[in-house]
């Protein structure tokens, strides 16, 4: 960079030297130009040297290919000095408001000052800077350059929360490029985002009607038919034949996560397990029953945990030990005026029967249903790898009989589930990776939910326990305060 700098400069110096004896005549500018900053004095030079070359046009292009080289050529200083660069952009634009080179990298330095002091406000600026080149200066724009600054902008838009005011931008790329799926899947997404799923169905369906093969379509409709419709045997098609495509996008842990699941719930369970495995070996999963998303890849994954394992030992004692306390609590909640407070589990997860839950923390917050069961929560708030466990919960559960929960994983590794048994009937079971056990009155089991687990309640009346989701103990301090709620 600092070669070509210097050539520039070389060249610009030749034609200014050119240029004297008509500086001077402009009442002393000349010598003002020699006490002025070189990039400043490079300016002025262009802007003189049609003069001294009586105004030849072939001459006035090579001086413009100077200036936006020697423009270019700044732009690297975004990176590491992304406020000197916004001040030179400015002083550029001071002077010549429509450069639309000057216009991007005054928006890129507001970007890269918003992601340096992690800033909203400068965030703010820099999408305003972004949408402003494109809504009034599309015209000015190359191809590549009005793709660039779009791509950008959006990214930028869905990182803010900003996912309507993307849209617009998504169909002028669409309007611009009609011929490139990519823009109509990434209009689907941030419909997705929205949870508009009207709109992002009508656009994939779209897409999928000229471009049938297109992968990253097929997954996403593929999504929508399993999450919402569901509608899993054609979701399964549609993922299938998306992910080998093996277009960018498609292997991803959430699409083999789905499949699986639509594959287990038409009874084609073997299969399931063939495209975990095939996760496992994309990088996408710990292991073929260890399917969280959200890792910690580092900390120490087995189904079943002992008590002293999880180093939480006292605490499970002392659950134990109060373990009638507790489930009185429990039933009186359940047989009394806060029934109304169980909700049936929420994630689609059953496959028959009534699964209800009563939340007593959630993401590591108290939740007002403690006032319903003081004792019980004064034991959690008293242990904090429970009461701040941000991935986890702490909440009453009640199946009863003839329910089966579909085979199904945990989100994250970051956490142990740990089950005090308060009403256990016959057989009920819990299945975890290979291994299958039930619950006993007073006892504490604990397991990593993120392997696969399956529950069955076969017996004649219902079964409650209390659900106490702890950090795994390998996570440092930091990590606990620091991890994204889930």
């Amino acid at each position: 960079m600092s070669v070509c700098f210097f050539l520039i400069c070389w060249h610009v110096h030749y034609y200014y030297e050119r240029a004297k004896h008509v500086c001077v005549r402009r009442e002393g500018r000349y010598h003002l130009l020699q006490k002025a900053p070189t990039e400043h004095r490079i300016r002025e030079a262009i802007t003189l040297f049609p003069i001294s070359t009586g105004g030849r046009r072939p001459f006035r292009f090579c001086c413009l290919i100077f200036f936006l080289i020697t423009l270019t050529l700044s732009l690297p200083c975004i990176l590491k000095n992304p406020i000197a660069a916004l001040k030179k952009y400015d002083a550029i634009l001071s002077r010549k408001q429509d450069e639309i080179r000057a216009l991007i990298g005054r928006a890129r330095a507001l970007d890269k000052i918003a992601e340096k002091e992690k800033s909203n406000h400068y965030l703010k600026e820099a999408i305003n800077n972004y949408k402003f080149v494109l809504t009034t200066h599309a015209h000015s724009l190359k191809d590549e350059q009005f793709l660039d600054v779009s791509e950008r902008c959006i990214e930028r838009m869905r990182f803010g929360g900003y996912f309507k005011s993307a849209i617009d931008i998504h169909k002028a790329l669409i309007k611009k490029f009609p011929n490139n799926p990519k823009y109509r899947n990434d209009l689907a997404v941030t419909y997705l985002f929205l949870n508009e799923i009207p709109s992002a169905r009508t656009v994939l369906n779209e897409t999928l009607k000229t471009w049938p093969k297109n992968g990253f379509a097929l997954v996403h409709y593929g999504f929508i038919l399993k999450t919402v419709d569901n509608n899993h045997a054609e979701a399964a098609d549609m993922f299938i034949a998306g992910i080998k495509t093996k277009e960018p996008g498609v292997i991803d842990g959430r699409f083999f996560f789905h499949l699986g699941d639509a594959l287990n719930r038409i009874g084609r369970g073997k299969e399931a397990m063939e495209w975990y495995d095939q996760g496992v070996k994309e990088g996408l999963f710990l292991s073929k029953y260890q399917r969280s998303l959200y890792n910690v890849n580092r900390l120490k994954g087995q189904p079943w945990w002992t008590h002293d394992e999880t180093t939480y030992q006292d605490f499970f004692k002392k659950l134990e030990k109060n373990w009638q306390k507790i489930r009185d609590e429990g039933l009186a909640l359940l047989n009394g005026k806060g029934v109304n407070l169980f909700k049936q589990e929420a994630e689609n997860l059953k496959d028959t029967g009534d699964w209800r839950q009563l939340d007593l923390y959630f993401r590591g917050r108290r939740h007002s249903n403690c006032d319903q069961a003081p004792y019980t929560c004064s034991l959690i708030s008293s242990f904090h790898p429970a009461s701040t466990c941000t991935r986890g919960q702490v909440k009453f559960s009640v199946m009863l009989p003839s329910t089966h929960v579909w085979p199904h994983c945990g989100p994250t590794n970051c956490r142990l589930r740990s089950h005090l048994g308060l009403v256990i009937p016959k057989n009920t079971f819990l299945r975890v990776a290979e291994e299958t056990r039930s619950w006993e009155e007073g006892k504490v089991i604990v397991f990593d939910d993120s392997f696969e687990h399956e529950v069955w309640h076969n017996g004649t009346s219902a079964r409650l326990v209390l659900i106490v989701d702890v950090w795994h103990p390998e996570l440092t301090p930091q990590e606990r305060k620091y991890l994204s709620p889930i």
